[in-house]
């Protein structure tokens, strides 16, 4: 199958990157080679969005460290960037709308793009782009291709596929929304049954082709939570995450055991909200 013939797909990460941890990084790898390996999609960027501090997670560093950590860790990628949306909301914002968001942020970009380029004319050459397509109608010029605009896809792990099933944490109408309207791209690890939890779920099941399970073969169990403990502890966390996230958590001494004590004792922010909302 021809590229044109591709859907093109942006890959959109969310969550606390508390620290960003080569495993993340890896999340992309793996989603990136089975899209382009299924012969139907062409993956042309990836997006990671770190969550706001209102979020509330237990030992949560400021969004502003965690988002430079996040572009140190992608300044060589050629693909894979971060978006800062999310971590600058005052209050916290649904996974729904952070790709809801993007998703309006690549259609005006299309948008622009392809009501600019019927002014476009090379240089030295007398015949404009009307002249040399007489073929295509105004109409179709200036009409933006909404089929054309790449399509954002949730890259998440099992973890999060399974919070689906925690009471409260989301919105049933969000869940819905996020795998049928857009679609999720999970990278499972051994021990975790995904299959059979998308089985146990009606909204997950009715979605269940807009769900792409991928198999993890090499295993790699690196988590932040891990990264933090060994922090606490004075331990190495040299080749867990990248050079330059190490020196930066080094430098400014981002994770202690009075960090871990953040937020303790206070209600996540989904789980304040949402529980609020089924009682109200």
């Amino acid at each position: 199958m021809e590229n044109s013939e591709k859907t093109e797909v942006v890959l959109l990460a969310c969550g606390s990157f508390n620290p960003i941890t080569n495993m993340h990084l890896r999340l992309f790898e793996l989603a990136k080679d089975y899209m382009n390996g299924t012969g139907k999609y062409r993956v042309i960027k990836g997006v990671i969005s770190p969550v706001g501090d209102a979020y509330k997670k237990k030992g949560l560093i400021s969004a502003h460290h965690r988002v430079i950590m996040a572009e140190l860790a992608t300044k060589n990628s050629e693909w894979v960037e971060v978006d800062t949306w999310e971590s600058l909301q005052k209050d916290w914002v649904e996974t729904l709308k952070v790709l809801r968001h993007y998703q309006e942020k690549l259609e005006a970009s299309s948008c622009d793009q392809q009501q600019d380029s019927p002014r476009l004319e090379r240089p030295g050459r007398k015949r404009k782009w009307a002249e040399q397509r007489q073929d295509f109608s105004q109409k179709e010029l200036l009409e933006p291709k909404t089929k054309d605009v790449p399509k954002v896809k949730l890259l998440c792990g099992a973890d999060l596929l399974e919070s689906f099933g925690v009471p409260n944490l989301w919105k049933n109408e969000d869940i819905t929304r996020i795998v049928g309207d857009y679609g999720l791209i999970c990278i499972t690890r051994a021990g975790n049954d995904a299959e059979k939890f998308i089985y146990e779920s009606d909204p997950l099941w009715k979605h269940r082709n807009n769900i792409h399970l991928v198999n993890e073969w090499i295993t790699n169990d690196i988590s932040s939570t891990k990264i933090r403990r060994a922090l606490r502890r004075g331990q190495s966390i040299r080749y867990l995450v990248p050079d330059l996230v190490r020196e930066y958590i080094e430098k400014h001494d981002l994770y202690s055991p009075e960090s871990e004590e953040r937020n303790v004792g206070v209600v996540l922010a989904p789980l304040q909200k949402n529980t609020a909302e089924a009682n109200s």
